[in-house]
């Protein structure tokens, strides 16, 4: 029998407790019984088609790869992965015979490109299994699936036995990396493709020029690198080493060289193309987004033309990232050479003047054998209608660009430096035209401060659902992360686990959109991941103890149940003192709480009648209260943790109040207390709900949120009757 994508989405819901128990073990939850979930029922991304499980098969003395058709190179390298991998999930293979594996693949000529075959079929039965593939990207996507069919068992490893068929619904599943603001080494770099690998994302999106620094060696132009220190940029045979050990995991790299706007380093090192002169850099506050080339000034096509030309050799993708975005007006309407230029030819805005500078950069890359793709701006110049456009201000841009024609790769929604949970993400359908931007209500409210930035976000209510024509212009998506806010030991947590609930979004069908069952399997891929490579752990951990010189523990209690402040709250707060908020407490506090996540979920089924939860509900509670008064100890004479203090306090007294319920406490006072306190911690959500709101609210101390609220609320709410 064969289930759909929605119906695996609900044999998926069964042993809802298995995951976070898998993940957490060593932390206030060890001890506590909570089963485990079946291997099938924690694929990511669900497949397009799962049969329901026949049991499982030993898999204790290893797999043995037979080729059915003759392996290419890159195919034994895939195979090779997938063997270090298995032996790191299901341990070392012991006695007994091989559980073989047959493989057979087509050629595919589209390989790594959008046209490329990605389908595959899977059966694992009781003595071997069959992966049949359309080309090698199916191959790997397979040996993916079969990584996550595996599970350990005392008495050796098994895989389930089920059989899929499995496709992508959309061609460009990407990843944004920015490593022009906070620079990461190519091991780190790789590492984050070898996570993409084993979700099916497969382009990586790789943000290499801002105003902070321009991130390649260039032979043309020296100055470019000569502006940062030697080991904050990648070599020409760095960047030729990723994009062949991208390509090797099924996976596309399109660069990205901002123009004309974000162009601070391009500038320093090569002034006589600015716009305007260069700021002081030793300035307080100072943007580095805004600085712009100077599009009247012949010399700078000249400089675009030889720039992309050489950078377009290091890439052998179609498509080169032009940016286009966020281009200050009056960087043009200030200058008087440029306002007489564009009042001589006619442009009577500056956004005309950008326009048809962006056709003569999309000529010049076409001219070099690319095709340009930019952010939304780029769709309102006279552009060839192949020019891949990515809207992020809001998603009624996918709307407008691919009515024009244009192809589409969607960013908006999936903005991972706004801080949101990977529910919040999970609910941006590609497809979306309303979705992510600022309402008319929120700018009546909160007087915008930077109006140029934030009236583009508006949402359109008259913005019509897509069409069919529409949607097969939609190429895909990209999770994106910029990083101002990310330091390279940083990088791994913030990406991760959410850029595996995007993978789900922009590989599995429509349909499948259970939060609850999302939740329950981010802990079991966030554990393979790492297992298998992934440094997310281990980094917070030495974060963790280098903040707190007395003992790392408390900080690690209270940073588990707290979440850090959204929608660029923490950019406005850490504004005054620079970086400091990346080794502070809130850099260590991930949007997703796993162990809130599972408190809340137990909390719920205990307030609805599931008592047996109350001794390990009690467990978790009294852990948090007596965490208070370490954590205070701890942060003595530490003034990043000194600040925290508040919070510590906060999740005590809300611990105390939980217990005062399981306990069968009376008396309405301290529940009036505990209730008004509850009210205050919502309130600090609501203040960082939306951009306007997180550029005016007042914030919470440090910029961290108690993500166990719902919890306590249901737990007094269920005392209350």
């Amino acid at each position: 029998m064969t289930q759909t994508a929605s119906q695996c989405g609900r044999i998926v819901r069964r042993g809802v407790r298995g995951a976070v128990g898998l993940l957490l073990a060593g932390s206030v939850l060890a001890g506590i019984s909570v089963g485990k979930a079946r291997a099938e029922e924690s694929l990511l991304p669900v497949p397009q088609s799962v049969s329901v499980s026949n049991g499982v098969a030993p898999i204790s003395g290893g797999m043995q790869i037979v080729w059915d058709t003759r392996p290419s190179p890159l195919l034994q390298r895939a195979v090779a992965r997938f063997t270090t991998r298995l032996a790191a999930i299901a341990g070392p293979a012991g006695q007994g015979d091989p559980y073989v594996l047959h493989v057979s693949a087509g050629p595919d000529r589209a390989y790594l490109s959008v046209d490329e075959k990605e389908r595959y079929a899977l059966t694992t039965a009781a003595t071997g299994a069959r992966l049949e593939a359309d080309g090698p990207a199916g191959v790997i996507h397979g040996l993916a699936t079969l990584l996550q069919l595996v599970h350990a068992t005392p008495d050796g490893a098994v895989v389930a036995r089920i059989h899929i068929e499995d496709a992508p619904r959309f061609a460009w599943r990407g990843l944004l990396l920015d490593v022009a603001r906070h620079f990461d080494t190519v091991e780190t770099v790789k590492r984050q493709l070898d996570a993409m690998e084993l979700v099916k994302l497969n382009v990586l999106h790789w943000h290499l020029s801002d105003g902070t620094a321009f991130r390649v060696e260039s032979r043309t132009y020296p100055q470019l690198q000569a502006m940062i220190a030697p080991d904050q940029y990648y070599t020409q045979v760095q960047i030729r080493e990723v994009v062949s050990y991208a390509a090797d995991r099924g996976i596309r790299v399109v660069p990205e060289f901002d123009v004309p706007g974000h162009a601070l380093a391009i500038l320093r090192a090569y002034p006589e193309l600015a716009a305007q002169p260069l700021p002081d850099m030793s300035t307080k506050g100072l943007n580095l987004n805004n600085a712009a080339l100077d599009p009247t000034n012949p010399q700078t096509l000249r400089f675009v033309r030889v720039l992309y030309g050489e950078m377009g050799r290091l890439f052998p993708d179609r498509y080169i990232h032009a940016g286009g975005d966020e281009v200050v007006s009056s960087q043009w309407t200030k200058n008087p050479a440029i306002a007489a230029y564009m009042k001589a030819h006619g442009y009577e805005t500056a956004e005309a003047l950008q326009a048809a500078f962006t056709g003569q950069v999309a000529a010049i890359i076409a001219s070099q054998g690319h095709v340009m793709m930019g952010w939304d701006e780029v769709s309102e110049a006279p552009i060839p209608k192949n020019v891949v456009v990515e809207p992020w201000r809001a998603s009624k841009w996918t709307g407008s660009a691919t009515r024009a024609g244009h192809p589409v790769v969607v960013s908006a929604g999936y903005y991972l430096d706004l801080l949101r949970p990977s529910a919040m993400h999970y609910a941006v359908d590609p497809f979306d035209t309303r979705a992510d931007g600022i309402t008319a209500d929120q700018l009546a409210k909160f007087p915008p401060k930077y109006p140029d930035f934030y009236v583009p976000f508006t949402l359109d209510p008259q913005a019509a659902p897509l069409d069919d024509a529409q949607k097969k212009l939609v190429l895909g998506a990209e999770g994106t992360l910029w990083a101002e806010m990310v330091s390279e030991p940083m990088l791994d947590s913030r990406l991760w686990p959410r850029m595996a609930a995007l993978a789900e979004r922009f590989w599995s069908a429509q349909d499948v959109r259970d939060v609850p069952d999302l939740e329950r399997r981010l802990p079991v891929v966030m554990t393979e991941l790492e297992v298998t490579g992934l440094q997310a752990t281990q980094h917070r951990n030495a974060l963790r103890e280098a903040m707190a010189p007395r003992g790392s523990e408390p900080l690690a209690v209270l940073t588990d149940v707290t979440v850090p402040v959204r929608n660029y709250a923490l950019n406005h707060l850490a504004a005054p003192s620079g970086e400091a908020m990346l080794s502070a407490p809130v850099a260590v506090a991930e949007p997703d709480s796993f162990v809130a996540t599972q408190f809340n979920a137990m909390a719920e089924r205990y307030a609805h009648g599931e008592t047996a939860l109350a001794g390990p509900l009690r467990e978790m509670l009294q852990g948090w209260a007596d965490n208070d008064a370490a954590f205070v100890a701890s942060a003595k004479g530490v003034p990043a943790l000194e600040a925290v203090v508040p919070v510590s306090h906060a999740v005590g007294q809300l611990s105390r109040a939980g217990l005062g319920i399981l306990n069968g406490r009376s008396g309405s006072t301290w529940r009036m207390d505990a209730t008004r306190l509850l009210q205050d911690q919502e309130a600090a959500f609501e203040n960082s709900a939306s951009m306007l709101a997180s550029a005016h609210a007042s914030q919470p101390p440090g910029g961290l949120l108690i993500a166990i609220l719902p919890g306590i609320r249901a737990l007094l709410a269920a005392g209350g009757q």
